[in-house]
């Protein structure tokens, strides 16, 4: 049964991200839009938009439940979503060269999208728990080791930006609980000095990527080459687009993932600047309101749990928008509410749902 709630929802918060989904929906129409045929338009379109129906239930259905209650169950979804990835490895679906998708008939789940989710409840659930040893070495050290399975699970697939998510999200909760700044500062430090070690450990594809954000001109038709296409599209797209659907980098095939990591190179080319801005601007109103609600928050396991939400939704926005601009290395992180693919959506409608649902009770 349904726990009476105080507040009211947070309708700014809602309105916003129910216009990114708005625009997220239009733009993957505009992007997988064929002139002959629309036979797999309609199919992406109809998937997108039922990913979004079954999120935005679970808005409701979260919105209406005491955060708490969900933030008891953290550690079970989190083995849960640690066993999933370790199915992966031996049975999941291969694409690209990665293992990343559990196929269920026509539908494919990608576990480590979910894992951002439990990854944030398990860490307010430990640090909540170990409220009164805020600042301790103990509950530093244990945090680390606590999500650690999960980015070296999540970095075999390979997929290194999800896993690369995982550091803000641990480090912006650790600092809203209260942890001592001098073991956050020199753990960045040592993380910076052990690049080489780590520049090892990655896949020759992963390293092209990190060559060509250099300079995405020493293999323009090879590693650089999404790149390029990407700031052609956006570039020409001037002050206000070309006009939807006339986008011609994306309609003439020119950019690759032009409907899911790509997508804002679609809406810069088609919208221009000031679609950008737009967009960029929405995604202003959900943060804002998202630290708004952590400000608002006295409650340590709702305070954490929105800062790790926060941090997850801001960290990909500023992560996806600045590689299809070539201000970072391309890493394969989706734009939230807008990029086609279901995982994602859901896993950030989900987010949507703490907030909101801590926004009521938390005060």
């Amino acid at each position: 049964m349904l726990k009476e709630v105080r507040g009211q929802v947070d309708h700014v918060l809602l309105f916003a991200v129910l216009a990114i989904i708005t625009i997220g929906i239009v733009f993957i129409y505009s992007a997988t839009w064929d002139p002959v045929s629309s036979v797999g338009l309609r199919t992406l379109v109809i998937k997108q938009m039922i990913w979004v129906a079954g999120g935005l239930l679970l808005v409701f259905l979260i919105t209406n439940i005491d955060y708490m209650r969900l933030v008891n169950y953290a550690y079970l979804a989190y083995v849960i979503n640690l066993l999933a990835l370790v199915f992966l490895l031996f049975f999941g679906g291969e694409r690209y060269g990665a293992r990343r998708w559990i196929d269920l008939g026509p539908l494919s789940i990608q576990p480590s999208e979910f894992m951002k989710v439990t990854v944030i409840m398990v860490l307010a659930a430990f640090l909540g728990e170990r409220r009164e040893n805020a600042g301790s070495f103990g509950n530093f050290a244990g945090s680390i080791v606590l999500i650690f399975p999960a980015a070296v699970l999540i970095f075999l697939q390979p997929d290194l930006g999800t896993a690369f998510v995982l550091v803000p999200i641990l480090f912006t909760m650790l600092f809203i609980c209260g942890e001592n700044v001098k073991y956050i500062v020199s753990s960045i430090i040592l993380g910076l000095a052990s690049l080489p070690f780590f520049w090892l450990l990655l896949k020759d594809y992963q390293k092209d990527r990190l060559m060509v954000f250099i300079n995405p001109d020493i293999d323009p038709l090879g590693a650089g080459y999404t790149i390029i296409q990407s700031k052609i599209a956006i570039g020409s797209g001037g002050l206000f687009g070309k006009g939807w659907l006339n986008g011609t980098q994306s309609h003439l095939k020119f950019l690759p993932e032009r409907h899911t990591d790509f997508i804002f190179s679609v809406v810069g080319e088609e919208w221009g600047f000031a679609g950008a801005v737009l967009l960029v601007g929405l995604y202003a109103v959900v943060i804002a309101r998202g630290i708004r609600i952590i400000a608002g928050s006295a409650d340590i396991y709702a305070r954490a749990l929105a800062a790790g939400v926060v941090t997850l939704l801001a960290f990909q926005v500023f992560v996806n928008i600045s590689m299809t601009i070539g201000m970072m290395p391309v890493v394969g992180l989706p734009l939230p509410f807008v990029s086609y693919g279901g995982s994602n959506t859901v896993a950030s409608l989900i987010c949507v749902g703490f907030l909101l649902s801590i926004s009521r009770r938390a005060s």
